[in-house]
Formats: C-alpha cells, structure tokens, sequence
C-alpha cells in the first residue's frame, strides 16, 4: 500500500547465511548474516533462464536492514531496485544485498586479523551460495560489484583481489585518495581524545558503548580512524596500529604505509592486468562531498587512465555524501547492461 509500500513486480527474498569464514572472528560478531537476493520479473516464469548478478555492499556503520529506511518523499532502494527493472530501464538482473557490518561500524569488505574474513566471507562463501541456489550466469563476465562510501570502497578493491570472480564495478562516494579523506581527521581524533578520554581509545569506546550512540561531535572521526586502522593496519596477533600520534596527530609513516598500500588509487598499478578485464566500470561522486571523496574519484579516473582504461563511466554531480540513493540506480542499470551482453 503505497506510500508506506509497494506493489513488488520482482520478488525480494530474505535469507539468514550461516558462514564458516566468520566463525570465531576477533571481536565475536555473529557468523548468521541477513542475505537478500531480488529476482527480476518473470523470473519463476522462464526456467530455464539465467541472469547477471550485482552485489551491493554499505556504507560504514550499515547494516543490511537498513537499506529498507526511506528518505522523506523517497523510495527505498530496494523499491527503486523494483521499479528500475520492471520498468525495462535495464536488462533483467539478480541483485543481491550482504552484510559485512562490525561491532566497529563495518570491515572495508576486506579479511583483517583484526575484525574478520570478510573478503573471503564475500568471494568464498556468499558467491557460489548464490550461484547454486539461483539460476546466475556463474562467470564473472556476468557478475559485479556495487556500494557507497565504505562500500564503494569494497566495490573497487574487491575485483582488483578477485578478478576470477568480477567483472564489473560501480562505486559511489568511495573511500580512495587516502590523504585527502582520512589524513584530516586525524588531528580531530588528537584533540578528541585528549580532551575527553585521556588521550585512550580503550575510554572513548567505553563510553561510547554507555550511550546512544553518536551523539557526541567527535564520535564519528573516533569511530571511522579505529575502524580503518583496524581493516588496513592491524598486525597478525589483531593488535590494532593507528597511523597517527594519538597526542599530537603526528603521521607513524611506517603504519601510514601499510593504509595507502591498500588506497584504490594507489592499488591500480599493481592489479593493471585486473582492471583492464573489467566490462564495466562506473565512478560517480558528489562533487561537495563533505569527506572529499569527488577528489579520490578523480584521482581514481585518473589512476585508470594511466593503465589504459578509459572506458568509464564517470560523474561529479551536484550533492553531498549524503541522501544520493537516487543515482544507485543508475548504476546498476549500467552494470547490468554491461554484464548482460
């Protein structure tokens, strides 16, 4: 019953993973994981057909329910997802929505000592699940990889690791040009932390459990810098490196390093070979983009170039980081025309 609902043309099913790769994983996160997968119309009704897929990952702090909350006068992505193939704007799609979401706030969709397997997670467990249980065209000339922010982030990097199993990849507003989205608030975790928690993150994440959570100014910067740390700087035993002097906000460059060896603009190079084999590529981003990402989505148009791809799709459009789930349609239907041929 519209607008509370829709009408569903496809049909969205709703599953509970149960993963091997996350069993036991550092900060005790459940291994059971919501799964959704959307069929496209006409899909129990051409058996012997079989589809494209798209894997849409979230944002920092995202977890997969929430993909269901409505902006004022919006549609819900999942509704927007419906209306785009039922309306014909794309070539007939299997869509399929994962949860990597941590006590932290998320995993950059990457295995960490730290917080868990969650690339494997993704590629070695959610991946042929899908596969088996649904009528996918199984190769990864068929299948791709979306997200915004955090996910943009694991849409870029996870073809580059896994180019067996991706073809394709749209990302929105995604974390890359380290040293113009992380770098800044390092000097806001120094006073942060000085000025309220003694200088300790063990204080900061132990008041921050005590309350509601982010409703404290500095809440987001102390959140988003350990979380990272965590995914891209954590040493074997799951000890957690910060890339800063907590006192001071001075750069440690030896951990600094290990942050940009996993930047996506700094990360083109070494997988030139990866990226060429994409089908499809598609940059977008906010151009007054509150975290500067518009400047690592240039940089990363830029880093493909200078491999040779240039086949891209890209845009700065009018927005902020925020409220833009409007343009996630726009991507997916490239990827699933990409991806259908």
């Amino acid at each position: 019953m519209q607008p509370w609902s829709i009408e569903w043309k496809g049909a969205l099913r709703e599953h509970v993973f149960r993963s091997k790769a996350l069993e036991g994983n550092p900060l005790g996160d459940p291994s059971e994981r919501p799964l959704w997968v959307y069929l496209p119309p006409g899909y129990d009704d051409a058996p012997d057909r079989r589809y494209p897929s798209v894997y849409l990952l979230q944002g920092l702090t995202g977890q997969l329910d929430m993909w269901r909350n409505r902006m004022p006068f919006r549609k819900t992505f999942p509704e927007l997802v419906d209306e785009l193939f039922a309306g014909g704007g794309a070539p007939p799609c299997i869509v399929v929505w994962v949860d990597c979401w941590t006590r932290l706030g998320g995993s950059q969709f990457i295995d960490s000592p730290a917080t868990g397997r969650y690339h494997t997670y993704l590629c070695d467990e959610i991946v042929p699940w899908v596969d088996s249980t649904y009528r996918t065209l199984a190769r990864r000339e068929h299948r791709g990889v979306a997200g915004k922010s955090s996910g943009g982030y694991g849409a870029m990097v996870t073809p580059m690791l896994r180019p067996d199993l991706w073809g394709g990849l749209a990302t929105h507003a995604g974390d890359a040009l380290f040293e113009a989205c992380y770098m800044p608030e390092f000097r806001m975790v120094a006073r942060a932390l000085r000025d309220g928690y003694q200088g300790s993150y063990e204080r900061f994440w132990a008041d921050f459990r005590s309350r509601p959570a982010l409703t404290k100014d500095s809440d987001a910067e102390l959140l988003n810098t350990y979380c990272m740390a965590a995914c891209y700087s954590a040493d074997p035993d799951g000890a957690v490196r910060l890339p800063m002097d907590t006192s001071t906000g001075e750069l440690i460059p030896e951990v600094w390093e290990r942050w940009l060896a996993w930047d996506p603009v700094r990360m083109v190079p070494r997988y030139a070979d990866a990226l060429r084999s994409m089908r499809a590529i598609y940059i977008d981003c906010g151009a007054r983009d509150e975290y500067y990402l518009d400047l690592g989505a240039e940089a990363f148009r830029r880093a493909l170039a200078g491999i040779g791809v240039t086949d891209v799709r890209f845009e700065l459009f009018d927005a902020t980081h925020k409220a833009i789930e409007y343009r996630y349609p726009l991507a997916l239907a490239y990827l699933a025309g990409r991806l259908s041929a």
